[in-house]
């Protein structure tokens, strides 16, 4: 049996690598450039980096809801390609950009519209310098809102036609024109914020317009017809939307739970704060290789469900998951023994660097054990249709654990950041036992055309 599945295998290893590599680029590119963006805002000045970081707060919340349903409407693309139906892959192809566009272009005008609820309530009492910043780069970013819907749907159908090159040369672009732009605009033209948010808007623009135009390409599996004419079909949304938003609302808890868990740090002292902010900022390069595998699942995963092919479905998780943990301890060792000199870096005291380090070497251990079931193994999960469980166990998980015995440990324990992080990897291990257990059975794979 096994020899006979061999010669219709979905993904060759060459394929897995042209789809999941572009996509390591392209998150280590993301990171780098975001932390180049902190530094040249930094030197306007404290006020202004608060200012952005409470902006950004925002846009963070609304590109991880627009990319929550851009998976969905990847994951509906797949299964169509799975089934070997290109037409109806167009047309949810076709119906996620549209539909994303209007949802995106609502919500840009409420936000606007409630402009001055997001800076005197949602922001809370904040100095009138930090306020006049904020209003600022508000007004810029927040006209990138579709932008970024388009971009992000459009970089997830690229992703579902096995085209993750094409997303890494756009974001190349976009990251390209983001950073000179800051470079010029702050140091060349000594601008404030907006000399940060006018590069934002504009890279994000160029960015969607371009992911738009290559889609328009007929050769492609999934493309945008020239003689395309919107017609709303509400059984195709509904499908997209009954992914989506699941993934979407956990997205949402979880940074809602990162934001609680910093108001809690911050409580801590100096120390703690500046050593949990560099933690932070490595700890994004230790689960880059996870990140990205697990968007190259839900192409895979995706088209092997279509073809309703479970046993291909369990081969690539398999397969994958195994390159996930091989690259956690090559790439946790790298940092592990990069250590002195990444804190050199950051010019910190010895007891700020001695509590970095530790963070940072525990959570290499820790992410190579359980990161990958907890996180990228889901995404097999989501792509099959059992989004809800997902959901359930994510946000469950996270309110009990690594909020609930993040606070016990820091308040009543007395352990300080490190009971933070020990919580995470609480939920990090009951995330991973239970989609283990879930992923063992059966049950998750009954595939519905209609989502449900």
């Amino acid at each position: 049996m096994r020899k006979e599945l061999k010669k219709d295998y979905l993904f060759t290893n060459k394929d897995l690598m042209q789809l999941i590599l572009p996509l390591m680029v392209d998150q280590l590119l993301a990171i780098t450039v975001g932390l180049a963006d902190s530094i040249m805002v930094s030197s306007i000045g404290e006020s202004a980096v608060s200012a952005v970081s409470l902006v950004d707060s925002i846009t963070i919340l609304l590109i991880n809801i627009f990319a929550a349903i851009a998976s969905g409407g990847a994951i509906v693309v797949g299964q169509y390609i799975g089934q070997k139906r290109p037409d109806m892959a167009r047309k949810a192809g076709e119906q996620l950009l549209v539909f994303v566009m209007f949802v995106s272009v609502v919500i840009m005008a409420i936000l606007y519209l409630g402009k001055g609820f997001i800076l005197n309530v949602v922001f809370g009492k904040i100095e009138p310098d930090v306020k006049d910043f904020a209003n600022t780069y508000l007004l810029i970013v927040f006209a990138s809102i579709p932008f970024i819907a388009m971009y992000n749907s459009g970089a997830a159908l690229f992703r579902a036609i096995r085209n993750s090159r094409i997303t890494l040369a756009t974001s190349i672009i976009m990251n390209v024109i983001n950073i000179s732009g800051n470079a010029l605009l702050i140091y060349g033209f000594g601008m404030k914020v907006e000399g940060a948010a006018i590069p934002t808007l504009i890279s994000r623009a160029v960015a969607a317009i371009i992911i738009v135009v290559l889609l328009m390409d007929e050769s492609l599996t999934v493309y945008i017809s020239k003689n395309f004419r919107y017609k709303f079909d509400k059984k195709m949304v509904l499908r997209i939307l009954n992914l989506g938003i699941p993934n979407g609302i956990e997205n949402s808890m979880f940074q809602l739970g990162k934001i609680l868990l910093l108001s809690i740090i911050s409580g801590l002292g100096t120390v703690s704060i500046a050593a949990n902010a560099v933690a932070n900022t490595i700890s994004a390069f230790q689960i880059i290789t996870g990140i990205a595998v697990g968007l190259g699942l839900i192409t895979v995963v995706s088209q092997c469900v279509g073809a309703g092919d479970y046993e291909q479905v369990r081969y690539y998780t398999r397969k994958l998951l195994i390159y996930t943990y091989i690259s956690f301890v090559i790439v946790n060792a790298v940092i592990i023994l990069a250590m002195p000199l990444i804190l050199k870096i950051y010019n910190l005291s010895s007891e700020t660097a001695g509590m970095a380090k530790q963070l940072i070497v525990f959570n290499g251990i820790a992410s190579s054990l359980f990161w990958p079931t907890a996180f990228t193994l889901p995404n097999t999960l989501r792509s099959s249709n059992d989004v809800q469980y997902t959901m359930v166990v994510g946000i469950s998980s996270m309110w009990i654990f690594r909020i609930g015995f993040g606070v016990l440990f820091v308040k009543y324990f007395n352990m300080g950041v490190f009971g933070v992080w020990i919580a995470m990897y609480f939920d990090w291990i009951v995330r991973a036992a239970l989609f283990i257990i879930r992923y063992r059975g059966h049950k998750w794979q009954i595939y519905k055309e209609n989502g449900s």
